[in-house]
C-alpha cells in the first residue's frame, strides 16, 4: 500500500532517509509501471544545510517546490544532463529534500533497459540517481506531483532493512557546502549492488 501522506510530514529528515530504505518506489508513465525498493538515499536538511538548493532560505522558481508541504516530488535538472528526483518532506514551509540514489528493479525490468539503452542488465541500471530517474522515466514533468498520485508514488510491502545493515556516510558531490559536506546524511543498504560508488564504508 502507499505510504500515508502523513509519513512525509516528519520534521525529521534523517529519521525518514533511513526509513525510506527497502520501501518501494514505482512509477507509471504512459500507461508503464516501473519500480523497485529503494537502496540509496541523501537527505538534506532545509535552510540550515549548506549542500541544500534552499539553504538560508532561498525561494526560487527552481526551490520553491521544496517549501511545499511534504510528500510530492521535487525534480530538477543536474549539470543540464540529468533529471534528479528527490521526495520533500516535512510541513510547508520547511524545505526538507531527500534524493533517491538508487534502487533495486523489481517491475518493469525490460522497460528500464530500454530507456536506459541497454541491452544487458547490469547495476548501474538504476545506481545513481540520474540512472533512477532516467530508468523509472522521472522528469521534470512531474515536479511537485504528489506521490499519492497514479504517476509516481511510494509503497511499503513489509521489506525490513534493519540498522545494522545500513551504512551512514558523507554525501556525493556537495564539496561546495564547506563542514556540511561531511555530514553522514547519505544512507544506503550494505552491499547491495545497486548502489552507487563509493560504496565503501
Amino acid at each position: 500500500m502507499k505510504l500515508p501522506q502523513s509519513y512525509y510530514l516528519n520534521q525529521n529528515v534523517l529519521e525518514i532517509s533511513r526509513n525510506l530504505l527497502g520501501k518501494y518506489l514505482f512509477t507509471c508513465i504512459n500507461d508503464l509501471t516501473t519500480g523497485g525498493y529503494i537502496t540509496e538515499t541523501e537527505a538534506y536538511n532545509g535552510v540550515i544545510d549548506k549542500a541544500s538548493h534552499a539553504f538560508g532560505n532561498r525561494i526560487t522558481p527552481r526551490t520553491q517546490t521544496m517549501f511545499m508541504e511534504g510528500g510530492i516530488a521535487y525534480v530538477y535538472l543536474c549539470y543540464g544532463v540529468h533529471e534528479m528526483f528527490n521526495i520533500v518532506t516535512s510541513v510547508e514551509g520547511q524545505p526538507h529534500a531527500i534524493l533517491i540514489r538508487g534502487i533495486e528493479p523489481t517491475v518493469g525490468h525490460d522497460i528500464m533497459l530500454a530507456r536506459r539503452n541497454m541491452l544487458v542488465s547490469k547495476p548501474n541500471i538504476t545506481s545513481g540517481p540520474g540512472s533512477v530517474a532516467k530508468a523509472l522515466g522521472i522528469s521534470r514533468a512531474l515536479n511537485a506531483f504528489s506521490l499519492q498520485s497514479d504517476s509516481i508514488w511510494v509503497e511499503d510491502r513489509g521489506l525490513i532493512v534493519d540498522d545494522n545493515s545500513i551504512a551512514a556516510v558523507p554525501r556525493i558531490g556537495v564539496s561546495y557546502a564547506g563542514d556540511d559536506a561531511l555530514l553522514p546524511y547519505r544512507f544506503f543498504i550494505k552491499g547491495n549492488p545497486y548502489v552507487s560508488k563509493p560504496n565503501k564504508f
